[in-house]
């Protein structure tokens, strides 16, 4: 059952969720409860629905990633989200804990992306290779703490694994993430990314919306909490 702490938005065709990490988005082969079914019996329940209840994936998180995915209460919510999504019409930021410090304090990270299916493993290359999917996000440098630092990330594009992949192409893996790179993982299992914030217009009420979430202030996300409770 969702949490009110879990919720950060709702109306008549939106819902907005805080995931934990480690928590699945959508089903898969594992069979593990994930955040579809889960918000389908919250509306079940709430609303006291009968049968079949809608409910809509805008968009998704990789399971050991935390933060805000919107979901669709219905069928004309779920594709008016869809087109602002891929219009690029969404301002996403996330946070992200890395070890080390990348050579530059803001950047433009553009790469091509190619996904091993089997692996579930995307490699990045140069934004000239021949194949893959061309792939861009903005950091800004935000905060050091001994070994690590914090990052704002902004991505233009929504491919699988991409912040992961792109960050840990600068040497500096995100804290947690074994398969891109860091030592050793965090004691649940999650890495450190959360996605932080979303600015778009509502597609039915056309209201502007800024929603935001804190990251769980666990493993390397407690070193950096004071600076990260001042972000607007």
């Amino acid at each position: 059952m969702l949490t009110s702490q879990q919720i950060v938005f709702e109306d008549n065709h939106l819902l907005i969720v805080n995931k934990p990490a480690g928590f699945l988005v959508q089903g898969d082969e594992t069979g593990d409860v994930c955040l579809v079914d889960v918000a389908k019996q919250y509306i079940k329940e709430k609303y006291n629905k009968p049968g079949n209840v809608f409910c809509g994936l805008v968009h998704r998180l990789d399971r050991p990633v935390s933060g805000l995915v919107v979901l669709a209460k219905t069928s004309k919510g779920l594709e008016r989200m869809n087109a602002i999504f891929q219009g690029r019409e969404v301002e996403k930021r996330y946070l992200a804990v890395l070890m080390g410090k990348p050579d530059n304090e803001t950047a433009t990270l553009v790469h091509k992306l190619v996904k091993d299916e089997k692996k579930n493993l995307v490699k990045a290359f140069a934004a000239t290779y021949s194949q893959g999917q061309l792939s861009e996000l903005t950091y800004r440098f935000l905060q050091v703490s001994g070994a690590n630092s914090l990052l704002e990330v902004l991505p233009k594009t929504g491919r699988s694994h991409q912040i992961r992949v792109q960050l840990a192409s600068m040497k500096t893996p995100i804290v947690g993430d074994l398969k891109y790179g860091a030592p050793q993982p965090n004691e649940d299992a999650s890495i450190c990314l959360h996605a932080f914030s979303l600015k778009f217009t509502h597609p039915v009420t056309k209201e502007n919306l800024y929603i935001k979430t804190q990251p769980p202030m666990v493993s390397a996300w407690k070193k950096f909490e004071k600076h990260i409770l001042s972000l607007s």
